[in-house]
């Protein structure tokens, strides 16, 4: 939400139709809890990023070893949505259980937990 902007034009101009697109950039980095949580079989993961960013979002087991990479790589500022459909790196859907979901940029970390049900 922003205030309104009064934009005035002066001289010899035609009317023409003007659109404005307005992005709502985040001021911070954030991470939201996944929903829904408890999930199945699909969970959204929603981030922010004030800045284009290099971003990797990864899903951990408890025991920490790594089942998932969701995002890897440079992405536009903004607020970023992304789904688990519950496999691992190779499609195998994984068990019923607590999972890590962990986001990383150069100047932020912020790890989350979720949970899967069968």
């Amino acid at each position: 939400v922003s205030d309104p902007v009064d934009i005035r034009f002066a001289g010899d101009m035609e009317p023409r139709n003007l659109t404005l697109k307005i992005r709502n950039i985040p001021v911070e980095y954030s991470l939201a809890q996944n929903y829904p949580n408890p999930f199945n079989p699909v969970t959204q993961i929603t981030y922010s990023i004030p800045q284009q960013s290099y971003i990797v979002l990864e899903i951990f087991d408890l025991t920490g070893a790594h089942v998932k990479t969701l995002v890897e790589g440079r992405q536009s500022s903004g607020l970023q949505t992304v789904q688990w459909d519950g496999t691992d790196k190779n499609g195998i859907l994984v068990g019923t259980g607590v999972y890590l979901y962990r986001m990383n940029s150069n100047t932020f970390s912020q790890t989350r937990k979720m949970i899967l049900i069968k």
